[in-house]
């Protein structure tokens, strides 16, 4: 893992959308979704700030071995995150008052999925970035606050891959 906007080269093309965590808190989340992304091929970026360090151990416990192999990049802030991954990509913020279900979204391969932190959603100021339609929301019942983050992008990605017929799936 480094502190970088830039991905190594790898052998195989993105078959998934990118997934990114805005200002993420909690560590074992963040572990648990890098774990996610070695199990589905999606890669992961953080948008600063963190509520941890890199080498947090929680971190790392979560993520098991995944930690250290797995694509990882790290941005100074959104806008750096935006331009990293191009404007020429459909960005979809996934929140809890999104106007569109999450299964209702026709995914494509060359999508990023945005995720707020876990105590705060996503910035009133990125989310202004987002029009409604651009907007996703995953069901739960009525009064519940919110899913767990990692839960969330394991919903939201795990749709996107059935969509794209689990491609790069055993």
């Amino acid at each position: 893992m480094t502190d970088s906007s830039e991905f190594p080269a790898t052998p195989h093309r993105t078959v998934l959308p990118e997934i990114v965590l805005v200002a993420p808190e909690i560590p074992p989340n963040t572990g648990n979704i890098l774990r996610l992304c070695a199990n589905t091929g999606a890669r992961l970026h953080l948008v600063r700030p963190l509520g941890f360090a890199l080498d947090d151990r929680r971190l790392r416990r979560a993520g098991l071995d995944h930690v250290e192999r797995e694509r990882l990049a790290v941005h100074a802030d959104f806008a750096a995150c935006r331009q990293a991954l191009g404007t020429h990509r459909r960005w979809l913020a996934v929140e809890t008052g999104g106007a569109v279900r999450y299964d209702r979204v026709a995914y494509r391969a060359d999508d990023v999925l945005v995720f707020g932190s876990e105590t705060k959603g996503l910035p009133e100021g990125v989310l202004a970035e987002f029009d409604e339609d651009r907007r996703v929301r995953i069901p739960q019942r009525p009064g519940s606050r919110s899913l767990n983050l990692s839960n969330s992008v394991a919903v939201a990605i795990y749709e996107a891959w059935r969509q794209l017929g689990f491609e790069g799936a055993d």
